[in-house]
């Protein structure tokens, strides 16, 4: 048990110097009363369950940073498919009287509700991933997490971009037409499908993309309707940010029917659903941000608003390379991983992209007054657009030149 309890406080102060956000604006925090590991108890609720990839990514994540801190199961509750709705605060009020200290919600949709049980239970810490509203909350017991997920998009769409070129140079594609089914119009999805669009269009520059919206985070039958309807345009690849596999199942099927037509998939390793269309996924490694952030609960130290990582402390990544991807993909990929980690390269350098025909040079990351249009601090450094920076939640909303959103 000794040994045990040395390996542990060691990670713990490793894990104590991850990389944090920290929020404009934001309070500081104090620090918290440390709890022993045996006495941690964490509440998870999840919008779905191990069928939804990204739920899936999440539960992953949660038993990562069990296994590394040591927590036994019992520690951990898992409260799955739970609505956007005041069932969410239902269920946090209950794990809050199981006597979890903390707990974290996966879906946007929830974050409202969690914020009512945070003021309700102040010595519960309350966790609202991909949320956006703790920074500008007057509790000590919220934060807001989220990985550099455009990172990842970036790296797949190099990816797909060296297949359009390849399908390109062989004369099996004369036109360098994307598609992308997108859940919703919000930032998350928007910094995401153009983050992919741009890592095509390092290496086609001429690629252009239409964007459908499903309205649904997770519609297999409409996820695979969407596929279907951009593939009957012309567009040749069909990346994704919904959590079925249901655009890349139709991708599959597509192919078998004679189509030069492949997928890009976001949560999960899509080869088993589309083994010859599949390129690849871009993917959250949850485990990463989850571990840190308990072992915070575990030492005591204070704990962030936001907290976000990237390819630096191995948050994001992308899945296997498919049969199909094109030759020299692999080196392409090690070669931007590591200008992202070195920092040369960043997704949203605005010499990349226009709007309007216009280069970017100011952008109001912040939204105050809760309308949805930025309207303090500003996201442009230096000539790039610093996403996930400020605070964890994308806030890129910009609609740049190349991109179309049908619906």
């Amino acid at each position: 048990m000794k040994k045990l309890h040395a390996i542990v406080m060691a990670l713990l102060l490793v894990l104590a110097m991850a990389t944090t956000v920290l929020a404009e604006g934001a309070a500081p925090r104090e620090a918290r009363a440390p709890i022993a590991v045996g006495d941690l108890k964490v509440g998870v609720i999840l919008i779905h369950d191990e069928n939804s990839g990204y739920d899936l990514a999440h539960i992953d994540g949660i038993k990562s940073a069990m296994a590394t801190l040591g927590l036994k199961d019992e520690q951990v509750i898992f409260k799955y498919n739970i609505p956007e709705d005041e069932t969410c605060f239902d269920t946090a009020v209950d794990l809050a009287e199981q006597g979890c200290q903390i707990i974290i919600s996966d879906s946007f949709g929830h974050q409202s509700h969690m914020m009512a049980a945070a003021a309700e239970y102040p010595d519960v810490f309350f966790v609202a991933s991909t949320g956006d509203t703790a920074a500008l909350e007057n509790l000590p017991n919220v934060a807001n997490m989220f990985p550099f997920t455009f990172q990842s998009r970036f790296v797949s769409g190099v990816v797909a971009g060296m297949k359009l070129k390849e399908l390109m140079d062989a004369g099996k594609a004369t036109d360098p037409y994307i598609g992308y089914v997108g859940a919703y119009p919000y930032a998350e999805v928007v910094s995401g499908y153009t983050a992919f669009f741009l890592g095509i269009r390092s290496i086609v520059p001429e690629a252009h993309m239409d964007v459908q919206y499903t309205n649904s985070w997770y519609d297999p039958i409409a996820e695979a309707e969407a596929a279907n309807a951009l593939m009957s345009k012309g567009c040749v690849i069909i990346g994704q940010h919904a959590d079925s596999t249901g655009a890349p199942s139709a991708v599959q099927a597509a192919k078998d029917g004679g189509k030069e037509v492949y997928s890009v998939g976001y949560n999960i390793d899509m080869l088993s659903v589309a083994p010859t269309a599949a390129l690849t996924s871009a993917q959250n490694n949850w485990g990463a941000l989850y571990t840190p952030f308990l072992s915070k609960m575990i030492s005591g130290e204070a704990m962030p608003t936001d907290f976000a990582l990237g390819y630096a402390d191995d948050a994001v990544m992308i899945s296997k390379l498919g049969e199909s991807c094109a030759a020299g993909s692999a080196e392409k990929v090690e070669e931007v991983i590591a200008a992202l980690k070195d920092g040369s390269l960043q997704v949203f350098d605005t010499a990349t992209f226009t709007v309007g025909g216009a280069p970017v040079t100011t952008y109001a990351w912040q939204d105050t007054d809760g309308d949805w249009v930025g309207d303090s601090g500003e996201a442009i450094v230096d000539g790039a657009f610093l996403e996930s920076t400020f605070r964890s939640a994308p806030y890129f909303g910009l609609r740049i030149d190349g991109i179309k959103e049908l619906n």
